[in-house]
């Protein structure tokens, strides 16, 4: 339903995770008995979560140990892991220097070239050390990259830009054919980022197996502000869900869809997957674990453009163990960590067995949700009163 904001000008009410809530079932369930596993590409992943493609979350060593524990980190092969035969010590420069000099930090060690070679080594290390090979890329050095790789390497292929479209408009670059990449790798390709209906539709019909859901939302990223743009999630991965259920109605093919950014707790991932997710992509909840090489710190893919820095350096902290962080035992009562077993216990309460049952939850419009009877927690900076 449209609402006038102005005289004969009309805009579209949008809903993020802090709007809406769970609402539990009738018949609830063991948290036990429930079922995270989430199956794609002819694989079975035991968590629904991948790590985001960010130089301070995943490297070779990282993507090994979410493999581990069911799940799939994503290396980015245009950043610091293919610039530098020994990225950590890139990665130290930007974690060391002063906040006020961090972007152009963060700009200057990005400077450096891409090379072939590192990617390759990259994609050996992976599997030597027994990782998913998840890599990306973005749309423009898609191809090349795809070449560069070539088939067998990898398991799945990421092209990923703030904003990916189906048909895009340009002087130097060519519209992308994702089944042709696809060929080339030999792996499912998951294609991102995108928040409506048309878009999401059209990056299925052009051969995306799986579509990122987010603009925006990061806890680093700062496009909602430079650029204006942007959809909360919950309305976003519902959209975007549609799309996929008409996709697969016309085609008989489901691609997945995966929420990228703006959840920190357990619920907000469990209101991702009731909005419509499969499975969820995560960047700063990841960051705060012991295993990433950030060290506590964090920033996105797009900070280090040379003309229009879209994100900044953060500062998430290291709170425990990558196992602590997705499984517990947690030792803090704000929901950042265990946060498969904030999913399990809402999907329990659901009445929800699998992931599929849970995108079937009733939600409703809740802007009281973290606020009504938590005055003495806001007062004191606990629990729902953190910012």
């Amino acid at each position: 339903m449209l609402q006038e904001i102005g005289r004969g000008r009309f805009a579209r009410r949008s809903y993020g995770f802090d709007e809406v809530a769970l609402a539990p079932a009738a018949v609830t369930l063991d948290p036990q008995v429930v079922d995270v596993s989430w199956e794609w590409a002819t694989r079975e992943f035991g968590l629904p979560v991948l790590a985001a493609s960010m130089d301070a979350v995943v490297a070779p060593s990282f993507a090994a140990e979410l493999t581990l524990l069911g799940g799939m980190a994503v290396l980015n092969l245009q950043g610091i892991q293919t610039r530098y035969e020994k990225p950590q010590q890139a990665v130290d420069q930007i974690i060391s220097c002063p906040l006020e000099d961090a972007v152009a930090t963060i700009q200057r060690v990005y400077s450096q070239p891409v090379r072939d070679d590192l990617i390759l080594e990259r994609i050996a290390e992976m599997r030597e050390l027994g990782a998913c090979v998840s890599v990306s890329t973005t749309p423009a050095e898609a191809e090349r990259v795809a070449k560069a790789v070539g088939g067998g390497k990898i398991d799945i292929f990421v092209v990923q830009a703030t904003i990916t479209t189906a048909r895009h408009i340009s002087n130097g670059t060519r519209t992308l054919s994702f089944k042709a990449l696809s060929d080339i790798v030999q792996a499912p390709v998951i294609v991102g980022n995108c928040v409506t209906y048309q878009a999401a539709i059209e990056l299925m019909q052009a051969g995306a197996d799986a579509v990122l859901v987010g603009v925006g939302p990061g806890a680093q990223c700062t496009t909602r502000r430079v650029l204006g743009i942007g959809v909360p999630q919950v309305t976003a991965i519902s959209d975007v869900a549609a799309a996929r259920r008409d996709h697969e109605a016309a085609t008989g093919k489901r691609v997945e869809v995966i929420a990228d950014g703006g959840m920190r707790v357990g619920g907000d991932i469990s209101k991702a997957v009731a909005s419509g997710a499969d499975a969820v992509m995560l960047g700063s909840s990841l960051a705060m674990a012991k295993e990433a090489p950030g060290k506590g710190f964090q920033w996105g893919m797009s900070t280090g453009d040379a003309a229009l820095p879209r994100g900044t350096r953060i500062e998430v902290g290291t709170a425990g163990t990558l196992r602590e962080i997705l499984l517990g035992p947690s030792h803090r009562e704000d929901g950042t960590m265990n946060l498969i077993g904030g999913l399990r216990l809402a999907m329990a309460s659901c009445g929800a067995a699998n992931l599929r049952e849970m995108q079937k939850a009733e939600l409703v419009i809740a802007p009281a949700l973290l606020t009504e009877g938590k005055a003495h927690q806001r007062a004191q900076g606990v629990g729902h009163g953190r910012g």
